[in-house]
């Protein structure tokens, strides 16, 4: 009998072959006399989540699902969303071994006590030290396993600074007893490992989740599609994954949104007495670039409210990390847009924080399914880096990347990268240029992170005679000359007219 939770054989028809992949039965539902399966094919994106039917599955492969233990559990990241539920092991030890010590504290000014008979008075203080110091690791090591659970599931940003201004305090006074009581080094393992990793998630790491993009426990409604299709202007997009729309429109067939507010509406009738209405023939903001057709407008989340809200809805249909979609307020969004006789053409969009300390210059970004594979992601994100040019530094996205999106990204840094370092000549008196990694942010805008990892990717960095080196290849220059000459649609700087602003003298965003 199948059941939620178990696997099975599903055929999956792929360009005219049927083949048998492995899924995970998510929901059932049953219509007239036949039962239809919500299933996930494992290791494949949500995207391809359906609805099949009993014809479709392989009853004599089924696979129970095992009983959830209470114990961190560990699942897929790349057959399932991501989700915090993880077990942390470091140094062959989980975090599960770290349990709170259900004992008393020593009190710190224990009562004075008459010594036994034979007993010096040094050894008396030196065993109520031995036993400070084992109390004392035991609340460190439940603070630590905390911590460094809590700082892995939701980012260092979600720790207050009242805790980790303790955290460090902590780190630094073991570190003094470790030093002066060998055998509590002894007793400690893996606890000096515990100490660098939480050190590096405090001081180093950068957020792993994006403002817009907030880590939360998977529930079984958001893992199944509720919206069936959607209908913007002159397209039919199948949406790919979960947007939180109004439960009353979830059982009609189609959704219909107004391509210039993007107000969602149940039927086509009441979508043709709204555009009766609608006076907007363009995003609602300041047009801040314009070359040919192509146009970039300007939208403040905070007074523009109810188009950035739509927004974010049509865009959760096809971002599976982005779960914020109503406090908008922080936030500005870069529509680009299409022009022809009727008005302009919703074609993509990505956000930016007013304010990030981190230099972020993009929250989410999407390039909507019709107008995908024509260069206009690349025009997103080359946008972007204008604007972070004229503020005079370096960004970056926020993390994580969805696979298209990272696919986007890559090939984005490496066409600017490699543009940049081909375009070098050598200095007089030089037989080759040299370059520096900070001078290559400088130049491309590029965070050093990213930076690095193209060139990592690339494998152009080596090592020769003491110092590192970048080697292009003729492979790589062909392969860098072919990609330029795809890519029709370039920003002109000349035609943005933008002046970045100071958020933070601001009292209000």
């Amino acid at each position: 009998k199948i059941i939620e939770g178990c696997r099975l054989p599903v055929k999956r028809d792929l360009e005219g072959q049927n083949d048998w992949h492995l899924a995970e039965v998510l929901s059932m539902r049953e219509i007239g006399d036949d039962c239809m399966y919500y299933v996930h094919y494992v290791d494949f994106n949500k995207r391809l989540d359906e609805w099949v039917n009993k014809d479709r599955v392989d009853l004599s492969k089924i696979q129970l699902p095992k009983k959830e233990t209470k114990s961190l559990h560990k699942r897929s990241a790349d057959s399932r969303s991501t989700s915090p539920e993880r077990e942390v092991v470091v140094n062959g030890i989980t975090l599960a071994d770290c349990q709170p010590v259900v004992k008393k504290i020593p009190n710190k000014f224990p009562r004075k006590r008459k010594l036994v008979e034979g007993a010096s008075e040094e050894k008396s203080i030196g065993e109520k030290r031995k036993c400070d110091a084992k109390s004392i690791y035991r609340n460190y090591i439940n603070v630590t396993s905390f911590l460094l659970v809590y700082s892995g599931w939701y980012g260092v940003k979600s720790l207050s600074k009242e805790l980790c201004h303790f955290f460090k305090i902590s780190i630094t006074f073991l570190t003094l007893v470790n030093n002066s009581k060998s055998t509590l080094v002894n007793n400690s393992r893996g606890l000096l490992e515990i100490n660098k990793i939480c050190q590096l998630r405090l001081e180093a790491a950068p957020r792993q989740t994006g403002s817009m993009t907030v880590h939360v426990n998977e529930d079984k409604v958001s893992r199944i599609k509720n919206i069936n299709c959607i209908e913007v202007g002159k397209y039919r997009l199948k949406p790919w994954y979960f947007s939180p729309y109004p439960i009353e429109l979830t059982k009609y067939p189609v959704v219909y949104l107004c391509e210039w507010c993007l107000k969602y509406v149940k039927s086509m009738t009441c979508l043709q007495r709204h555009l009766a209405k609608c006076q907007l023939r363009y995003p609602p903001g300041n047009e801040i670039y314009r070359k040919s057709s192509i146009s970039f407008f300007e939208i403040d989340g905070r007074k523009n409210k109810s188009y950035a809200q739509n927004l974010c809805l049509l865009a959760k249909c096809f971002l599976d990390h982005k779960t914020l979609y109503y406090d908008t307020d922080p936030f500005l969004f870069y529509v680009m847009t299409e022009y022809d006789s009727k008005g302009f053409h919703l074609v993509g969009y990505f956000s930016k924080e007013k304010e990030s300390t981190e230099d972020y210059n993009v929250a989410c970004i999407l390039t909507l399914p019709p107008h995908q594979r024509k260069g206009f992601g690349k025009l997103l994100i080359e946008f972007s880096y204008a604007l972070s040019r004229i503020e005079g530094k370096a960004g970056t996205p926020e993390k994580p990347l969805s696979d298209l999106g990272l696919l986007s990204y890559r090939s984005y840094w490496t066409n600017t990268i490699l543009s940049m370092i081909i375009g070098l000549k050598p200095e007089p008196g030089q037989e080759k240029p040299q370059i520096t990694i900070n001078e290559i942010c400088e130049k491309t805008c590029v965070k050093k992170e990213d930076v690095i990892s193209t060139l990592q990717h690339l494998n152009l960095i080596n090592y020769y005679k003491g110092q590192y080196i970048i080697v292009l290849s003729d492979d790589v220059i062909e392969g860098h000359k072919r990609s330029m000459s795809k890519r029709k649609m370039r920003i002109d700087i000349r035609c943005l007219h933008w002046t970045p602003k100071d958020w933070s003298k601001r009292g209000k965003w």
